[in-house]
């Protein structure tokens, strides 16, 4: 690192803002996306984007990653009466591959109780998508795919192969629930992982790129990373 200190980069991305689209089935959602600015001269109104860079190019959030992000989907699982806490466990030194000193990464200060589904209970997309029901997540994944599609709907011409993919013109949320009930999409949505921002994986939606990031006990911090 050079002798710098690892700080995580916050604050609003030059020449655009962060814009919010709220749900129609679920009001309580709002779906952020990145609203470009072009130059004046151009003569045309701003670019709307996908923005899944969460709170940390929000400049009305106050990001600390020793804070933890904000609990975005909490209210939605709890809601669905499905769960229950349990009992956790503390990090062991197993955990952590027995690394001791300046190798050791400490337990992270804030701990909450993990949830679990009630006895008789699933608590995946995939089986609420399967009983019929269009969940917040579904509804934020349909927002966000849509993008400009507003705007075009019925109005595009298509052309070439669509090799056996059925792109809509509008992502609706019954969509993005018939897709994900018939196993041809999943959204990620760990009912622990209430942080994360809804997405759709599937062959009918945007491309997404995965990375795998953690930190580690034995090379890098949760700030280097």
């Amino acid at each position: 690192m050079n002798g710098l200190t690892p700080a995580v980069s916050t604050g609003p991305l030059p020449a655009s803002r962060k814009i919010h689209k709220p749900g129609s089935i679920h009001p309580q959602i709002r779906v952020p996306m990145r609203e470009i600015s072009v130059h004046p001269t151009a003569g045309e109104p701003p670019v709307t984007a996908y923005d899944p860079s969460g709170p940390y190019t929000d400049p009305t959030v106050e990001t600390g990653i020793e804070k933890g992000l904000a609990r975005l989907r909490h209210e939605w699982i709890l809601a669905r009466g499905d769960v229950e806490a349990c009992d956790g466990r503390h990090v062991r030194p197993e955990d952590n591959g027995f690394a001791t000193g300046e190798r050791l990464t400490p337990e992270f200060p804030i701990r909450n109780r993990p949830l679990r589904a009630r006895a008789g209970k699933a608590v995946t997309q995939l089986a609420y998508a399967r009983a019929g029901i269009i969940t917040p997540e579904m509804e934020f994944a349909a927002i966000r795919e849509n993008l400009g599609r507003e705007i075009l709907h019925g109005k595009l011409e298509r052309d070439g192969e669509a090799f056996g993919a059925t792109l809509p013109d509008f992502v609706t949320p019954e969509f993005v629930r018939e897709e994900v009930a018939r196993g041809r999409a999943i959204i990620p949505a760990n009912i622990n992982h209430p942080e994360s921002e809804p997405m759709i994986i599937g062959r009918n939606f945007l491309v997404k790129i995965n990375a795998n990031i953690g930190n580690s006990a034995v090379t890098s911090s949760m700030a280097e990373e």
